[in-house]
């Protein structure tokens, strides 16, 4: 299972229902020098090979454009050598895992830009609600949520909306996605053998990327 959705870069390995190696780190900008040997090392730790896998798992987005870039380029290149099928995993879903069983609902959000976040509604199992959306944060967002029951704001956004919209109903959890929290939706899509198209899959960014444009001097 693979998570670099955001600064974090994450990797584990499960065993039926249980994850028995893992890797965590949470420099930024470090995904394209870190995934390959974590991966590396999960499979030796655990006594594993890639060719005897029953799956690889990433993380979908939305998220980083970068970091989803280089997880989804890497798990189809693992699943192209070793002949094994790939499931995707929606990072908000990833992050409601961390958070299940202990509010009436879930709001996954990952930070973007200035007050938005990209955000999604779970039940307190972590089923979806309603569709990923880009979200502006003020005062009144999720008015109607938090006079209806206590809700679990996580992620990378949680502080942001934490700052503007205290609430008796709110609790806050500031996190990044983990590849451990995939285990439960991967585990379902591998039995209900939900899998990508190893060829055309590509990450969900909710927004398209605009690159900036660097200016060159020539004397």
């Amino acid at each position: 299972m693979i998570e670099t959705s955001t600064e974090c870069c994450s990797v584990a390995l499960a065993e039926g229902e249980r994850i028995v190696a893992e890797r965590v780190d949470e420099t930024p900008k470090q995904q394209s020098a870190l995934l390959a040997p974590y991966i590396a090392a999960v499979l030796e730790e655990a006594g594993w090979k890639a060719a005897g896998l029953d799956a690889v798992a990433v993380s979908e987005g939305p998220g980083s454009y970068t970091g989803l870039r280089v997880g989804v380029s890497t798990a189809k290149g693992i699943c192209f050598g070793a002949g094994v099928p790939l499931i995707g995993v929606d990072t908000l879903q990833i992050l409601a895992c961390q958070g299940a069983a202990r509010t009436d609902m879930i709001i996954a959000m990952l930070d973007a830009r200035r007050m938005e976040v990209y955000a999604a509604p779970f039940d307190g199992a972590a089923h979806k609600l309603d569709d990923t959306m880009a979200v502006i944060l003020d005062e009144n967002s999720y008015a109607a949520e938090l006079e209806a029951g206590t809700v679990l704001f996580i992620g990378t956004g949680a502080a942001k909306f934490q700052a503007i919209r205290p609430h008796p109903n709110a609790r806050f959890q500031s996190c990044f996605p983990l590849a451990s929290a995939m285990l439960q939706p991967a585990r379902t899509a591998l039995q209900k053998k939900e899998f990508k198209d190893v060829a055309y899959f590509e990450p969900f960014y909710l927004k398209e990327f605009v690159a900036g444009v660097t200016k060159h001097a020539v004397l």
